[in-house]
């Protein structure tokens, strides 16, 4: 079990809002096809209010800042794609093995 590194913290809280940004730009893009797409308006609407729901509950959109959840939103935001291995550089190496391990 991975005990978290205040270098470790303070870096996560520093970096999380810029991934946050580059996240939600990325969805507002997807949203902005959904709504030009082709078919109903309502329909596509409608899809964009599924779609909606279910993005608002991703780290990479609002995240519980606890030290105690560090790990696991740094794991859920791999998951879903809002940052990369690559935007680990600079954490602990035993955060970066632990995270990583399973991928």
């Amino acid at each position: 079990m991975y005990s978290v590194k205040e270098s470790d913290w303070k870096l996560f809280r520093k970096l999380l809002p810029a991934w946050q940004e580059r996240f939600m730009e990325r969805l507002i893009s997807e949203y902005a096809k959904v709504i030009s797409g082709k078919g109903l308006a309502s329909d596509r609407f409608w899809k964009l209010q599924k779609r909606l729901q279910k993005d608002v509950r991703k780290v990479g959109v609002c995240a519980e800042m606890r030290r105690s959840d560090m790990d696991m939103n740094l794991q859920s935001l791999l998951h879903e794609g809002a940052i990369t291995k690559d935007d680990l550089d600079g954490f602990s190496d035993e955060l970066r093995q632990s995270l990583l391990g399973a991928y």
